[in-house]
């Protein structure tokens, strides 16, 4: 998926003029540059936290910049079975042109496909992290285990971020990051500040490892909350990313 953005089922037609042609235009990361996947749940009922992501997404890439910057991909589904994703891009304003070619759909979650997307993108090239932000899950959570504990065995950990009180979808969210060996956290619309931070605190992970997200700790809330989900929980053993 790291070209024009493409719908994840390859036997399905139909593009989104807007998405695609903005997905075309934007300037390729540099090779080297750390990979995250950026996935949002763009059912109707996200409207307003896409919105928001759109606003705050900015931070992921402020947060990396002086340590090399970070190439980021969006994901997103929507409406009955519609998932695609972008190319990876480099910086804000190109993946805030993709967003606002997305409108939100009715429909179900796809949270699996998210997953197998990033298991199949993290074997054709190292992606440093998943960042997973949605409200809902409708599909059969041990399928959606099974996909996260094969994203802990790559070393692939998935930052879960969920929106509203929903103790089932929390619940969810939380064992999905679990096994990749990620973490979750709850956000809310009132406090948007709360999405950015751990948006950038992911980046900082991506960017960094475990000893980037330690320093930043010290003095970011997020990044405490994120460690605290990580340490000594994660399936996958210790290797390079966690040195840098």
């Amino acid at each position: 998926m790291g070209g024009s953005g493409r719908d994840l089922d390859p036997a399905r037609g139909g593009a989104i003029d807007a998405f695609l042609e903005t997905a075309r235009q934007v300037a390729s990361p540099s090779s080297d540059a750390p990979r995250l996947i950026f996935a949002l749940d763009a059912t109707m009922s996200r409207q307003p936290t896409w919105d928001l992501a759109c606003g705050v997404q900015a931070g992921m890439f402020e947060a990396t910049a002086r340590l090399g910057g970070l190439a980021v991909q969006l994901v997103y589904f929507r409406g009955l079975d519609e998932c695609r994703a972008s190319r990876f891009v480099a910086d804000a304003r190109a993946l805030t042109g993709l967003m606002r070619g997305v409108a939100c759909l009715g429909g179900r979650t796809q949270i699996g496909r998210v997953l197998r997307h990033a298991r199949n993108e993290a074997g054709r090239g190292p992606v440093k992290a998943l960042v997973l932000v949605g409200d809902a899950i409708e599909e059969d959570i041990d399928d959606l285990c099974g996909v996260a504990g094969e994203l802990g065995l790559l070393g692939l950990p998935a930052f879960c971020f969920h929106e509203g009180p929903d103790s089932a979808v929390a619940a969810g969210f939380s064992e999905i990051a679990r096994l990749s060996g990620g973490a979750s956290a709850r956000f809310d619309l009132a406090a948007p500040d709360v999405l950015a931070a751990l948006l950038r605190a992911a980046a900082i992970y991506a960017t960094r490892g475990l000893d980037g997200l330690r320093l930043a700790a010290h003095e970011d809330a997020a990044a405490r909350r994120l460690l605290a989900g990580m340490t000594g929980r994660s399936t996958r053993r210790p290797d390079a990313r966690d040195r840098e």
